[in-house]
């Protein structure tokens, strides 16, 4: 009887993660380009300009990433997500992407752990973003 109620005790704690996961409901295949990036637009205020360029819509098999970059001169300024799979290791490198995209100013940047199908469309499609700005 001692040792009934730990094993119990134990088998419920770890059959908790198998009842809280929740895989992805987006079945598409391989990572693939499905449009072109978009032509960059430029806006100015006050002596500066900022160029904000749409990357390519990458479809991966958790859902579509597409990027958007604003430009300030040559440096990324920021980067934003126009599409993103919902997922919560997706949720968690977003911020790690970005992070590490305005330190870099390119798209040579690693994985995030946990996200990696995430972080190459994130990579695809920044790539294609830099590339349409010239």
């Amino acid at each position: 009887m001692k040792r009934a109620i730990p094993v119990l005790v134990l088998t419920v704690a770890g059959l908790i993660p198998v009842w809280r996961y929740a895989p992805s409901t987006d079945t598409s295949s391989t990572t693939e380009v499905a449009e072109p990036a978009s032509t960059p637009s430029t806006s100015s205020s006050g002596g500066t300009s900022n160029q904000v360029v749409a990357g390519s819509t990458i479809k991966t098999e958790k859902g579509p990433v597409q990027v958007e970059v604003t430009f300030d001169g040559d440096k990324i300024s920021s980067v934003r997500m126009l599409q993103q799979p919902n997922h919560p290791q997706t949720k968690a490198a977003v911020p790690k992407l970005i992070a590490e995209t305005l330190t870099a100013q390119s798209a040579d940047i690693d994985a995030v752990s946990g996200a990696t199908i995430t972080s190459e469309g994130y990579v695809e499609s920044l790539q294609a973003a830099i590339d349409a700005k010239g």
